[in-house]
């Protein structure tokens, strides 16, 4: 079975992902490290290198998962997608194949907590927040729960996990794959 986690930015769909592949013994993919490594440029300089938002995704991510999606090993594999990865051309190439789509959903504030901040070449930098800083990025973070979470509705299960960590938030989603038979009982 193919398990696409959906979500915006830190909600912690990179983390929850592997834990639930391992948790499930299959193969873990994060789309944006993919798609540096097909390309060898990071995701911020492709995004540069391309027109429009939507013109990264058609060109861009979805070559990469396409790629990943028609090699994917017999036991299935957990991917992390981008926040956009319900829309358009990423959307496209989800629907066509058998699978999963699991939406993480969390509160802005707890988000907020977990934002880490990358340089152009994706590598992690500190950034001390001010209280100015936080209510911007408390603003971003709640238009992107708007914006991309019109697409959300197109995944087949929604998981709340609001003062969950990575590994209770991965037994929940595995709970709940196991209520679809989804999976088995591992």
């Amino acid at each position: 079975m193919k398990i696409f986690i959906a979500g915006v930015s830190c909600v912690g769909k990179t983390s929850i992902g592997a834990c639930l592949a391992g948790r499930l013994g299959c193969a873990f993919y994060d789309l944006d490290t993919e798609i540096e490594t097909h390309f060898g440029r990071p995701i911020a300089r492709l995004r540069a290198e391309t027109l429009t938002p939507r013109s990264f995704r058609s060109e861009c991510a979805t070559v990469v998962l396409k790629k990943l999606i028609g090699v994917a090993p017999e036991s299935g594999f957990v991917m992390a997608l981008m926040p956009s990865g319900l829309m358009d051309s990423l959307w496209g190439a989800v629907k066509k194949t058998d699978r999963v789509v699991v939406v993480l959903r969390d509160s802005a504030e707890n988000i907020l907590s977990r934002l880490r901040f990358y340089d152009a070449e994706s590598r992690p930098i500190l950034k001390v927040l001010t209280d100015e800083d936080r209510s911007l990025y408390l603003r971003a973070i709640k238009e992107d729960m708007a914006y991309f979470g019109r697409t959300f509705h197109r995944g087949d299960i929604t998981v709340d996990i609001h003062g969950l960590d990575v590994e209770r938030s991965a037994a929940k989603i595995q709970d709940l794959l196991r209520k679809r038979d989804v999976v088995g009982a591992q």
